[in-house]
């Protein structure tokens, strides 16, 4: 479909109301409480967008959790080496892991709230029509 986009219609399936797995992290849930009432509001969550919703709240929860561990052990780690007189020298400086998991989980979360129509730019795309032809079902005003 060359330069045209399909259309989109509002699934009146749409999930209202869902608690999180008990299996996800403090974290992850408290991201599915943050964002489950404003996706369902839109009405854009179906059964079938489940897997990616959980993902994107495992990657946030993740990425905060990150966040705590770089805050108490810092971005960077210093190895020290006791020289023969007792004094102490540093020997490297190296990221710490957490940083690269973060940055990680991040990106994760990023792509997959594109994903879920959770982002200002996937927001502003004018792709989600409901089945009277209101194209500014969300208030959101011409794009």
């Amino acid at each position: 479909m060359r330069g045209v986009k399909p259309h989109i219609e509002i699934d009146r399936s749409a999930l209202q109301d869902l608690p999180p797995s008990d299996w996800l992290s403090d974290d992850a849930k408290a991201e599915w409480h943050r964002t489950f009432p404003i996706l369902a509001k839109r009405k854009i969550l179906t059964e079938a967008d489940l897997g990616s919703f959980e993902n994107y709240c495992m990657a946030m929860g993740l990425a905060r959790e990150m966040e705590r561990e770089i805050q108490k052990l810092g971005a960077v780690q210093k190895v020290y080496k006791i020289d023969k007189d007792g004094n102490s020298l540093l020997v490297s400086v190296r990221k710490n892991p957490a940083v690269s998991v973060q940055s990680d989980a991040m990106t994760r979360a990023r792509l997959l709230a594109a994903e879920l129509g959770a982002t200002p730019v996937s927001r502003s795309r004018p792709t989600v029509e409901d089945s009277e032809g209101d194209d500014d079902l969300f208030g959101w005003g011409a794009a």
